[in-house]
């Protein structure tokens, strides 16, 4: 994939800093608009699906998220100014920070619905795992940055399973299954523009058909539970949704009903009975999706995927013309991250995706997901700036 772009462990730019008003003139700024109107549609959608949340607070979740914007914003800002070397020289800090912030959530985490997920600094809460998405795919640049001419072998491509083995294995026994099959999502892509052979990928991905049918079925047969109670509800609800003795597909079912009932332009923040009423269950975060069609319609949802396309499409563009592989990879990682979650949260609202929990990002409420989402995109922003400033500058 990666076999015309420089190897991995090639500088992204001289080590003197390009100065400030060239790197500018790098930046993206149709991927940054691009970003900023994503982020605004959000704020403006849940504006209309949180109106009737709280009795008397009719803005009590926007003010909520557009604090989290405020945060975002910022860390998007340092993210974006920090030299991708930086990341790349301390990629293993950056793991270990990533292992430790999931070490304490059993250890101190907060217990929420049935699940340990979140640790709590004073008044504030946040889910490690969102953040250790980024932490994992910088992690993996720069584990296969060092590995250099190797990239190919059979070695590396263990080191990179064995790397995110373990944020993973930490995220699923939350549990959060969602979460942990956006780590494997990123592995996956990650290998792909690295470069590995197909034989091992296809190995790869013979190992984990097998390791489902072990998950879902042989070990279940055998008297061992892998999965929660509630995790096999709603796989099984997925897979034979006719047969749902525990109404594990109420969720789904209700999700269809506002998709359908928003029809071209939707009903209104007023007319919205699914969202309005309370019969549309996480309306707010696992399904805002189907609120926001219920309220805005076909035409209102089209807007908000047009906009995650446009997203991706300047996200792939930075991919293309990256000139150093780490960049790449960085960069591939992270657009793989937002289009995976995109599609199983989207998917699975019209039930062709199991149930998850995944949010959609940057439009769910919810802090940990936007400001992780926000910081991600600006580490994107960082890399692909310098890659076109070096590169213009060696011409």
């Amino acid at each position: 994939m990666l076999e015309s772009a420089k190897p991995l462990g090639s500088p992204l730019a001289s080590k003197r800093e390009l100065p400030l008003a060239f790197v500018l003139r790098q930046v993206d700024w149709l991927l940054v608009l691009g970003i900023a109107a994503l982020v605004g549609y959000g704020l403006w959608a849940i504006a209309g699906v949180t109106a009737h949340e709280v009795a008397g607070q009719p803005h009590y979740y926007l003010a909520k998220q557009e604090l989290y914007t405020a945060v975002g914003a910022v860390l998007f800002v340092i993210a974006a100014a920090l030299h991708p070397d930086l990341y790349r020289r301390y990629w293993r800090a950056l793991y270990l920070l990533a292992i430790l912030m999931l070490l304490l959530v059993p250890l101190l985490g907060v217990a929420k619905r049935g699940s340990r997920r979140w640790l709590q600094i004073g008044s504030f809460q946040f889910q490690p795992s969102e953040f250790a998405k980024v932490l994992v795919v910088l992690a993996l640049a720069g584990f296969l940055a060092d590995r250099g001419r190797a990239l190919r072998d059979r070695s590396t491509v263990f080191g990179v399973l064995i790397l995110v083995a373990i944020p993973t294995a930490l995220v699923f026994i939350q549990p959060d299954f969602g979460t942990a099959l956006v780590y494997a999502a990123v592995t996956a892509a990650v290998l792909l523009i690295a470069g590995t052979r197909w034989l091992h990928l296809g190995t790869l991905i013979a190992a984990t058909l097998v390791g489902a049918v072990l998950v879902i079925w042989a070990l279940p047969a055998l008297g061992v539970q892998v999965l929660r109670p509630y995790q096999v509800q709603r796989l099984t609800g997925f897979i034979h949704p006719s047969f749902d003795p525990s109404r594990a597909t109420y969720n789904v079912a209700q999700s269809k009903v506002a998709l359908g009932a928003g029809g071209l332009h939707g009903r209104g923040t007023t007319g919205s009975t699914q969202t309005m009423l309370g019969f549309l269950p996480a309306n707010t975060t696992d399904f805002v999706f189907a609120a926001i069609g219920e309220e805005h319609g076909f035409v209102g949802t089209s807007i908000l995927l047009a906009l995650y396309l446009f997203v991706v499409w300047r996200g792939l563009r930075a991919l293309a013309g990256a000139e150093d592989g780490y960049g790449a990879v960085v960069i591939g990682g992270i657009v793989a991250t937002m289009v995976f979650q995109v599609f199983v949260n989207v998917g699975m609202t019209m039930g062709i995706a199991p149930i998850t929990g995944i949010p959609l990002p940057l439009v769910s409420v919810g802090g940990s997901s936007l400001i992780a989402n926000l910081a991600a995109l600006g580490v994107l922003i960082g890399v692909q700036m310098r890659c076109t400033g070096s590169r213009q500058r060696s011409r």
